[in-house]
């Protein structure tokens, strides 16, 4: 057994005692009532929980769901989708495109302030896509922003920008674009500016402190450019252990949690207590797990290794296993049932034939009979890195016996996130990686595929090579016909399966768990999710906590 195996039986009956022990305390009775109706009022504090640490909260640069998550509650961007997908102002407060659909000129909201109480204008708008273009910034996102072949600023409120060709995301990417202050960020450098782990933003939060390893605190910005939110207070504590994060929602520490399928499915409906409590929900997301190969390490630039591995692997196995079935098998980067998904297409079968004759074909002997294949008298073993993730480190388990079979020797490693990202994602330092992908709402997906955007920092660190889907990605980004548009990304999504650079696992559903004390939630969930009008969930006084315990925070 294997030290990834070991682990994950120490921490499963880690967690199963953990359960015990808090099932046979005996804590205060909770008498609220939590689906009583109460009026909505401001105040109180709301915790929630991440795995991993952002490395910093200038999203253009960390480009990760961690920095995500908190700086989207401090910056604002030009457009926003509201709860039915559809596009509308957030900094903008109209803006008018160009019969040639070249240019757009946003005219921003007046008044607008950032939380040291200096103007925003239109120079921030400016600096800020001056910035995320620039090549030293070395953004992940900089290609949305490159095709822009001008950007002025012609007055204080006025930000108008020109494409060399009419760009179909163009909007949605304005949506994507979180604003940065030019007076304080001007003559910094990006990469190792105090900003990022002090920023001034404009959103409805401003960080108060940042104590690293334990947690991050926002409060209220009383000069937010979209009015006040209702919670006074967001507090997220960083907990790297899935089940000890489960443990502090069961003991009330904190409000709110992703759920793995076990705790949404079995766990918490077997509980009274917690039913009583904690409010479930589930959407299915637009994002995927996958297996991604290191293009530049052979022998994965054979595209006969990269199909048998695809075959050999029994995606089924890992839904039903480590999903609880809560997950799709996928044949495409897009989500199931949206037009940008090929229907024609269909997933790799679990094949161990097929896989063993393509390994055959690509070279791969059992020489000395040891069940492990073998090329030019190496053999054939790579390492497999994720991030603490029991849900990806179980799927390298499946993955690790199920390449077994078919004679490859797997090694496993988990690796803190922050350590992750910086020594191996960032670097290109790695065989094989799981690890999963968030993605828009706007099918494009250059900035992960292009074979230009493969340099340190940014999203194509598989380094992936395909001048078919190159083509694919520069005419989809410029068609404004959706119907052809959409043909792009079908066909897109064919070539891409065929040469199998990554192998899909499965496109999961998002599983929350809220405390009940949280009002305003939107049931059922709009399409935009449960958390497009966060800003608008609110604690009534009766049913704020009073002591957070280790967190050493009180209300009331």
């Amino acid at each position: 057994m294997n030290n990834l195996n070991v682990s994950l039986v120490k921490n499963t009956l880690y967690f199963i005692c953990a359960i015990f022990i808090a099932s046979c305390g005996k804590p205060n009775k909770d008498s609220s009532d939590y689906n009583k109706v109460y009026p909505s009022q401001t105040g109180g504090m709301l915790i929630d929980a991440t795995i991993g640490e952002p490395s910093g909260l200038i999203y253009m640069v960390a480009g990760e769901s961690a920095a995500a998550a908190i700086s989207g509650n401090i910056f604002n961007k030009l457009l926003k989708y509201d709860k039915n997908l559809d596009l509308e102002g957030e900094l903008a407060e109209s803006w008018i495109i160009s019969p040639d659909q070249k240019t757009i000129t946003f005219k921003l909201k007046p008044n607008l302030k950032w939380a040291d109480g200096k103007a925003l204008t239109s120079d921030d708008v400016l600096f800020t896509w001056k910035l995320v273009t620039d090549e030293k910034t070395r953004s992940p996102y900089a290609s949305d922003y490159q095709l822009v072949k001008n950007a002025v600023a012609p007055d204080t409120q006025t930000f108008s920008v020109t494409y060399e060709k009419a760009y179909a995301p163009a909007l949605d990417s304005w949506s994507g674009l979180q604003i940065l202050p030019k007076h304080l960020l001007e003559k910094q450098d990006i990469h190792t500016t105090t900003f990022a782990r002090h920023p001034v933003g404009s959103h409805y939060y401003k960080l108060d402190s940042w104590t690293h390893g334990e947690n991050l605190k926002l409060s209220r910005n009383p000069t937010s450019v979209m009015g006040q939110a209702k919670i006074d207070k967001l507090v997220t504590r960083i907990i790297p252990d899935n089940s000890a994060q489960f443990l502090e929602l069961m003991a009330d520490n904190i409000d709110s949690m992703g759920l793995d399928p076990i705790k949404y499915s079995r766990i918490i409906p077997a509980r009274p207590e917690l039913q009583k409590k904690l409010a479930l929900y589930k959407e299915l997301g637009n994002s995927y797990t996958y297996m991604g190969f290191n293009l530049k390490h052979k022998p994965f630039d054979d595209v006969r290794v990269r199909k048998a591995i695809n075959y050999a692997i029994d995606k089924q196995e890992i839904i039903d296993g480590v999903y609880l079935g809560l997950g799709i098998n996928i044949a495409s980067p897009y989500k199931p049932g949206t037009r940008w998904s090929n229907p024609e297409l269909k997933p790799y079968e679990y094949d161990v034939k097929k896989a063993k004759a393509l390994l055959k074909e690509a070279g791969f002997v059992d020489l000395d009979g040891d069940g492990i294949l073998e090329r030019d008298g190496k053999p054939f073993a790579f390492e497999i890195i994720t991030n603490q993730n029991k849900e990806r480190e179980k799927s390298a388990v499946l993955i690790q016996r199920r390449l077994k079979d078919v004679g490859i020797d797997v090694k496993i490693r988990a690796i803190e996130w922050a350590s992750f990202i910086s020594r191996f994602i960032k670097t290109g330092d790695f065989d094989v990686v799981v690890l999963g992908w968030g993605l828009g709402l706007d099918p494009d997906q250059f900035n992960i595929w292009h074979s230009s955007q493969n340099q340190p920092g940014q999203f194509n660190f598989i380094h992936y090579n395909n001048p078919k889907i190159d083509a694919l990605l520069e005419q989809g980004r410029l068609e404004l016909n959706p119907d052809k548009r959409m043909k792009i990304y079908h066909e897109f999504a064919k070539v891409l399966l065929e040469d199998s650079p990554i192998v899909y696992l499965s496109a999961g559903y998002g599983l929350t768990a809220i405390h009940k004390r949280v009002k305003g939630i939107d049931t059922p969930a709009p399409p935009a999710g449960i958390g497009y009008n966060s800003h608008d969930w609110y604690i009534p006084e009766q049913l704020r906590r009073i002591e957070i315990g280790r967190n050493e925070i009180a209300e009331k």
